[in-house]
């Protein structure tokens, strides 16, 4: 896991006052870029703070990039690809063929083990921003079987200025098959709107990241940044600055494990990840030998 190179410590409210009023930011960071991804969460740094959330990347540039990605394994986890610019397809043998724009979702519950990459391919537009974001899934589920889901931007419904992507808020449930006791949310601000987000009880762990424009939350936070709240049940009120702001924001219920890591997957302890890791390196040879034969596609977009 690449930790996010920029990541500190937000400085205190600068009065008794502030401390009161207001849910303080502990962290921020700009993470470490890669090309067309930059890394703004892993689960060896701010993952750890705000688990079940243990991993973050914003992508964004020219679409091609995604023809890249390469086929890779995950265990233990469930992946949320999120597109707040442009659109991606999606081909799955499941799910069949569509297309995801602005506020689609990939839901991928990885549980004990799949190998993907190639299930999304460059859509209409020239060029696509998103989040794909990890989620550390409960003993359950962390080697359940593989569930996937493919949601195009009208199946996902809205609460005032926010999509729910995975959990409730006001009333608006997520149709994603997330396990319960988070929130995940794709809010736009037009210039100068307010927004208070109130977190459902037991939501301690509250963070966001802002993909266009910038916020007031009271200290700002600029395009690009991830920051965490402090611990607590506090609302945050957030203001979009001169231009419309784009943003995500979670929150949950603290994952009560420790995170057993391995280089693709995330578990609850050491046991479940080796059995995990044993499983996707089963699937893996058994791609190998799918790819041999000279009928096949070299390009699988789900092995399971």
């Amino acid at each position: 896991m690449i930790p996010a190179q920029s990541l500190h410590t937000a400085a205190p409210p600068d009065t008794a006052h502030d401390s009161v009023s207001h849910r303080a930011i502990n962290y921020r960071t700009t993470g470490s870029g890669h090309g067309a991804i930059v890394r703004l969460m892993s689960p060896g740094d701010l993952g750890h703070r705000v688990k079940p959330f243990v991993f973050l990347d914003l992508f964004e540039g020219e679409s091609s990039f995604i023809n890249g990605m390469p086929m890779h394994p995950h265990s233990g986890i469930a992946t949320i690809t999120l597109i707040t610019e442009g659109n991606l397809r999606f081909e799955d043998a499941g799910s069949g063929k569509g297309m995801i724009d602005y506020g689609g979702v990939e839901w991928m519950r990885a549980g004990g083990g799949v190998w993907h990459g190639k299930e999304m391919s460059v859509g209409t537009s020239k060029r696509i921003q998103g989040f794909q974001l990890w989620i550390a899934l409960p003993p359950e589920l962390e080697n359940a079987s593989v569930d996937s889901q493919y949601l195009e931007s009208s199946a996902m419904p809205e609460a005032g200025p926010a999509r729910v992507i995975l959990g409730s808020y006001q009333g608006v449930q997520s149709p994603v098959r997330a396990p319960a006791g988070m929130n995940y949310l794709l809010v736009t601000l037009r210039a100068g709107e307010s927004w208070r987000y109130v977190p459902p009880r037991g939501h301690e762990s509250l963070w966001l990241s802002v993909s266009r424009g910038a916020l007031c939350a009271p200290n700002v936070v600029m395009a690009g940044e991830m920051v965490v709240f402090e611990p607590g049940s506090q609302a945050v009120t957030l203001q979009a600055m001169q231009q419309d702001a784009v943003f995500v924001i979670g929150s949950a219920q603290p994952h009560p494990y420790e995170l057993a890591l391995g280089h693709y997957s995330v578990h609850t302890n050491r046991q479940a990840l080796r059995a995990g890791e044993a499983n996707i390196a089963e699937i893996g040879a058994r791609l190998r030998e799918y790819l041999k034969q000279p009928q096949q596609s070299t390009s699988v977009p789900v092995f399971k």
